[in-house]
């Protein structure tokens, strides 16, 4: 790169070259910042939930078994119901925690536990509004079912 000189010559040009050094730069600084931050765009988490060896649940009076299909039915311990149905239900079994934790010292043992099995294709949204009517109606104590591992798997 010639600045010019000492020399007083007619031929001599003003530079005509661009500095390219600071532009490569700010490139490269650019390029890092969006290889950082573009998983940071994606909204979706995939969620392969993974089948699980645990101690059986045990089976009260007080056991609610509520399942849910791949197409969002409901069933409640094994018979078919409305979403409303359910709520009129959960509204109901809330009362009599109520009023049986009125009569005892422990409060968890009040409330009946609610047994989730949800098929694995199910929309979250009806799992999220099943646990939505639960909390309405007072019931906290909700546990999720899940399939055993297959036997070489463990």
């Amino acid at each position: 790169m010639a600045f010019g000189g000492l020399d007083k010559k007619q031929t001599a040009a003003p530079m005509a070259e661009i500095n390219m050094t600071p532009l490569i730069d700010v490139m490269l600084v650019l390029l890092v910042i969006f290889i950082i931050t573009a998983p940071l765009f994606t909204h979706a988490i995939r969620l392969d939930l993974p089948k699980v060896a645990a101690a059986p649940a045990r089976e009260t009076p007080q056991t609610i078994s509520l399942s849910i299909d791949a197409a969002g039915k409901l069933y409640w311990n094994g018979s078919p119901v409305t979403l409303e149905q359910m709520r009129a239900r959960f509204a109901q079994a809330g009362k009599e925690a109520e009023s049986r934790q009125a009569g005892q010292a422990d409060n968890a043992a009040a409330q009946p536990e609610i047994h989730l099995h949800a098929e694995r294709s199910t929309r979250y949204e009806v799992i999220a509004q099943v646990m939505g009517a639960a909390q309405q109606a007072g019931l906290e104590r909700i546990g999720f079912v899940t399939d055993p591992p297959p036997a070489g798997k463990q």
